[in-house]
C-alpha cells in the first residue's frame, strides 16, 4: 500500500515538474523574443565562414531538442547557403537533431511510459503497428504539417519503431526543407527575413502546395495506422 502511494506521488511529482518546465520555456521564449535571438545567431553564423556550417548544425540540433521551432533557422539556412547547400545542411541538421531527441525519448521515457500503459490494449496495438511498418509511418508523418516536428521526435522515441526506419523515414522532411530553404534564399536582407518571406508571392504558392501534400499525407498516415492497428489489436485480443 505504501509502495503504491509512493509510486503515485512520484508520478504526480513528474507531471507537476514537467508542467512547470513547459511553462518556464514558454515564458522564456516570450520574454527573450526567440526570433530576435535566432536572428542574431544567424548573423553570427554568417560571420564565421566555413566554421559557421558546423555551428549552424549544432545550434539546429539544440533547437530541435529544446522544442524551439526550426522554421526560422531553416529560412536562415537558405539565406546563408542558397538552395542546394542550404537544403543539405538543414536536412543533415534536422535529421541529427530529430535522432538525438528520439534517443532521449527512447532511453529516458520509454520504460516509464511502457509501465504506465502496458495494460492499454489500444496503445499496444498502435505501438505494434508502428513497429511493424515504421518506415512508412514515419515517412508519411514527416510529410504532414499537422504533426509538430519537435514533439513527434519524442513521441516516436517512446514507440518500438526501429532506429533505422526512423532515420530513413526522415526523407519525408525533404519537401518542406527545400521549400523553406528556397524561400529563405529569396531574402535580400537577413535582418528582415520573416517580413520578406511573408510578403513573397512565391511563398504563398509554395506554402499552399505544401499544405496540399501535407493534407494528403495526414489522411494517408491516419488510415494506414488505423488499418494496421486494427489487425494488431485482433492479434493481441486473440492471444
Amino acid at each position: 500500500m505504501a509502495r503504491s502511494r509512493l509510486t503515485n506521488y512520484r508520478f504526480w511529482l513528474r507531471i507537476i515538474l514537467n508542467a512547470i518546465a513547459i511553462v518556464l520555456l514558454v515564458m522564456a521564449f516570450h520574454y527573450l523574443n526567440i526570433n530576435d535571438l535566432l536572428q542574431n545567431i544567424i548573423n553570427w553564423i554568417k560571420e564565421q565562414g566555413i566554421i559557421g556550417i558546423i555551428a549552424f548544425i549544432i545550434i539546429y540540433n539544440l533547437a530541435t531538442i529544446l522544442f524551439i521551432p526550426g522554421s526560422f533557422l531553416t529560412l536562415g539556412g537558405g539565406a546563408l547557403y542558397g538552395v542546394f547547400f542550404g537544403s543539405i545542411y538543414v536536412f543533415i541538421a534536422a535529421t541529427l537533431g530529430a535522432t538525438l531527441a528520439f534517443l532521449i525519448g527512447r532511453y529516458f521515457a520509454r520504460g516509464y511510459i511502457s509501465r504506465k500503459i502496458r495494460n492499454n490494449i489500444t496503445f499496444r496495438a498502435i505501438d505494434a503497428a508502428i513497429c511493424k511498418e515504421g518506415f512508412k509511418i514515419v515517412f508519411l508523418a514527416r510529410l504532414s504539417p499537422i504533426f509538430p516536428f519537435n514533439m513527434l521526435n519524442y513521441v516516436f522515441g517512446i514507440t518500438r519503431v526501429a532506429l533505422k526506419d526512423y532515420i530513413l523515414g526522415s526523407i519525408g522532411m525533404i519537401p518542406s526543407t527545400i521549400m523553406y530553404v528556397y524561400l529563405g534564399s529569396l531574402a535580400m536582407d537577413i535582418t528582415h527575413l520573416n517580413s520578406q518571406i511573408d510578403n513573397s508571392p512565391q511563398a504563398q504558392i509554395m506554402q499552399w502546395s505544401l499544405r496540399l501534400i501535407g493534407l494528403i499525407a495526414t489522411i494517408a498516415v491516419s488510415i494506414y495506422i488505423a488499418r494496421i492497428a486494427k489487425r494488431s489489436l485482433l492479434q493481441i485480443t486473440k492471444n
